[in-house]
């Protein structure tokens, strides 16, 4: 899992160099699956239930799912990239919200509230915790930042599957849930929405909207649960998420 997620930073950073106005989005997907084939793994998404590219490009109002094409980047956009790789059977996942070029105060402000609460939710991945201390603590932070935390869309467990047992909430649902234990790992992952906290699918079955046209940010890593809190196995220097303090 360590190699898995090691790849998936390794494509994040590339993924990253390549956030410039004029550029296709599938253009980013080349190269992104030409670096995970190259370090050995496979991508995860590709073929997942019929998923038609290697990585997520989700752009302004689209949440989660963007699939690659022709579509160029704009400056002024935000741009969430989510990206999966398996590794002799094991998978790494995560995810993390661009600006293309410069961004007004609501996105910034927008990018900035998912970041921090990724990085509050890992500090809760705790041994000894519950599991809704992580939903509590992110719908907490999007609240006091004015945004909405979008409720259909979960983080979840991984390991020899991409999606494993437990969810992992981004909201306060009154129940404990499970005992957080040393050695698990979930892929924790909040949505933040500018406007309202109801999407929609487009008509290609995969693509998520919000469903006021308001942009949405989107930040992901894999995560093992610590006595001290939450070790990101997906860690990359480049760019730098999850870990932001108070």
């Amino acid at each position: 899992m360590r190699q898995a997620n090691r790849i998936v930073a390794a494509a994040h950073k590339l993924a990253a160099t390549m956030m410039q106005p004029g550029i296709r989005t599938d253009e980013i997907d080349r190269a992104v699956e030409s670096l995970i084939r190259a370090e050995g793994g496979k991508p995860a998404f590709k073929g997942y239930r019929g998923y038609p590219a290697s990585i997520c490009i989700s752009i302004e109002d689209q949440v989660v799912h963007g699939i690659p094409s022709a579509r160029r980047l704009q400056s002024g956009q935000v741009i969430s990239i989510d990206i999966g790789a398996s590794y002799k059977g094991y998978y790494g996942d995560a995810a993390a919200t661009h600006a293309c070029g410069g961004v007004d105060l609501l996105r910034a402000r927008l990018m900035d509230a998912t970041d921090l609460a990724l990085s509050r939710a890992i500090r809760q991945a705790k041994a000894g915790g519950c599991l809704n201390d992580i939903g509590k603590i992110v719908e907490k932070t999007a609240l006091e930042a004015g945004f909405s935390v979008v409720r259909d869309y979960v983080g979840h467990g991984i390991g020899t599957q991409m999606h494993e047992e437990p969810q992992v909430l981004n909201f306060d649902n009154h129940m404990p849930g499970p005992e957080l234990r040393e050695g698990m790992v979930l892929a924790i992952e909040p949505m933040l929405n500018a406007g309202t906290d109801v999407v929609r699918s487009l008509s290609d079955g995969w693509t998520v909207v919000t469903a006021d046209g308001k942009p949405s940010a989107h930040f992901e890593h894999t995560v093992v649960v610590r006595e001290a809190g939450g070790e990101i196995l997906s860690w990359c220097d480049a760019p730098m998420w999850g870990d932001k303090s108070d």
